[in-house]
């Protein structure tokens, strides 16, 4: 990613999405976002591209062993989820009271 300007993206930690992309597609199964990686274009969701990781014992894990973790994807193989429509949308912003707010465009529903 550039390093110029720093990029706008409409998905936030937190969010509802659906992967629309890679191994982990599955356009009807919501997903929780569990970080964003702005500077690297990624994101981080909930039950998505599992690594394992192999760890040697050390003072605070004694066991060592296998750990299953995410691995971030690309936050343009992921699109937010609209609980009233019931299927994933796009993101308009407009201003509201002085603030950015994200509407989607199926429904017109504010996504907090």
């Amino acid at each position: 990613m550039s390093t110029r300007f720093k990029p706008k993206f409409n998905i936030k930690k937190g969010d509802t999405v659906v992967v629309i992309a890679g191994d982990g597609k599955d356009l009807k199964k919501p997903r929780i976002v569990l970080e964003v990686i702005v500077d690297k274009g990624r994101v981080v969701v909930e039950g998505i591209n599992i690594v394992k990781k192999h760890t040697k014992p050390s003072a605070q894990n004694t066991k060592g062993g296998i750990i299953q973790k995410e691995a971030p994807i690309s936050i343009s193989n992921v699109m937010l989820w609209d609980v009233k429509a019931g299927e994933a949308t796009r993101i308009k912003r407009s201003r509201e009271e002085g603030k950015l707010v994200r509407i989607s465009k199926k429904s017109g529903e504010v996504i907090k």
